[in-house]
């Protein structure tokens, strides 16, 4: 008998096989050229692009361009090396530095990709005899660190503080000299919404837990510098460990966490995300380190969340059932169908509007979405130009009675 590798994978292989072909196909669409942080030609044509997590539209900040372009002109494409050896460049101490001044922490630490800051950060701390507590919508990059490091993993209900607290309590009273280190997110990618950080976090340090919280889609979003959920709860001072990414808010790649836990900077020497990868090129690093300084004095925030508002409000009004409310960068529409969902996404790129197609297991509760993820850099004639394309698909696939009258927040 033969035994075949990827026999286990036939059922996603199927239901793959089962997407349109050529153009109609979510999970194979190519941008041709982009031409801002908002367009791009696709298929041919000038495309809205509302699906690309470049909240504060720093793509194409003249400022960060440069900055990447001196970088390469002057140190080269790569550093070929990890950090450890070769790869740690006076660039690599500043954008640190400039987390730290940012985060107003003791510590940074940065990696070649947020995926690999969860990863690193979450499998180095807790270990086989620790224990990790975690959101049952988490990402996926904290639950592979969960698996990583091979503590016990015990999820809560998802922004179930109760929940949260029965099962720290459960836990403290079967060992009580445990290591616990509890993982929130400030917002939840698929459908935007917050995490009641302020109180999920007195939960955790009455059972003497740590907490880490990622900033992926809050970072440039959030609080009154743009830190993030955690600053705009007022919970910082609470917080041991903060998690993030340069590739949404900050337009580039890599990721990092910081912190003010005097024995942190041992990381560098355990952590194996970190020591066994190549280090970020120097016009990423330089361009993070712009765009870092940009948002810690940028007034983008305000404009960010009255896009998102003015859309997911429109959808609402229009008839969709929406799975965001408009107090995050994200709108997603909610389709009973998944086949209709798959439609959807192929009539929306006909229309010249690119959306993000999630589906199960990606997705909480199982949602078949069209996501969009909003930008400071859309205007308001491209936000009304994707209501507009969304209402007139949504008539023609019947998920609308009628073609609404439109009503703008």
């Amino acid at each position: 008998m033969t035994f075949d590798l990827f026999e286990k994978f036939d059922p996603i292989l199927n239901d793959y096989n089962s997407l349109p072909k050529g153009a109609g196909n979510p999970f194979t669409v190519s941008m041709e050229q982009v031409l801002s942080p908002t367009t791009a030609i696709i298929n041919g044509r000038e495309t809205i692009l509302a699906g690309t997590n470049n909240y504060m539209g720093m793509t194409f900040n003249q400022e960060c361009m440069d900055a990447a372009q001196e970088a390469l002109l002057t140190l080269g494409t790569g550093t070929t090396g990890s950090r450890m050896l070769n790869g740690t460049y006076n660039s690599h101490k500043k954008l640190e530095d400039t987390l730290r001044e940012f985060y107003d922490t003791k510590h940074a630490i940065v990696f070649s990709t947020g995926y690999q800051a969860n990863l690193g950060i979450i499998a180095t701390l807790a270990g086989p005899k620790d224990y990790v507590v975690i959101d049952a919508d988490s990402h996926a990059s904290i639950y592979d660190g969960c698996a990583m490091g091979n503590a016990t993993v015990v999820r809560f209900k998802h922004n179930d503080a109760h929940n949260l607290d029965k099962k720290l309590a459960r836990i403290r009273k079967n060992d009580p000299q445990a290591g616990i280190l509890v993982v929130l997110e400030g917002v939840y990618s698929m459908l935007g919404d917050q995490a009641p950080l302020k109180e999920l976090t007195r939960i955790s340090k009455a059972h003497n837990a740590f907490v880490l919280v990622d900033e992926a889609h809050s970072i440039g979003v959030f609080g009154e510098t743009g830190r993030g959920v955690a600053q705009e709860q007022g919970v910082e001072d609470q917080i041991d460990f903060i998690v993030g990414t340069f590739s949404k808010s900050v337009g580039t790649i890599g990721g990092y966490c910081v912190s003010n836990n005097p024995k942190f900077e041992v990381l560098r020497l355990v952590c194996r995300p970190y020591i066994f990868t190549a280090s970020l090129p120097p016009s990423v690093v330089a361009s993070a380190t712009k765009a870092l300084e940009l948002i810690a004095n940028s007034n983008l925030r305000a404009k960010l969340l009255s896009n998102s508002r003015r859309l997911n409000n429109g959808l609402s009004q229009a008839g969709f059932e929406m799975g965001t409310t408009g107090e995050s960068p994200i709108a997603a529409i909610i389709i009973a169908e998944q086949n209709t969902a798959i439609t959807f996404w192929g009539e929306m790129i006909k229309e010249g509007v690119y959306v993000n197609l999630a589906l199960p297991p990606a997705t909480p509760k199982k949602l078949n979405l069209m996501r969009c993820s909003l930008s400071a850099a859309h205007s308001l004639e491209q936000i009304d130009f994707m209501l507009e394309k969304f209402i007139l698909v949504g008539t023609k696939l019947g998920l609308l009675q009628d073609m609404p009258k439109r009503v703008l927040a």
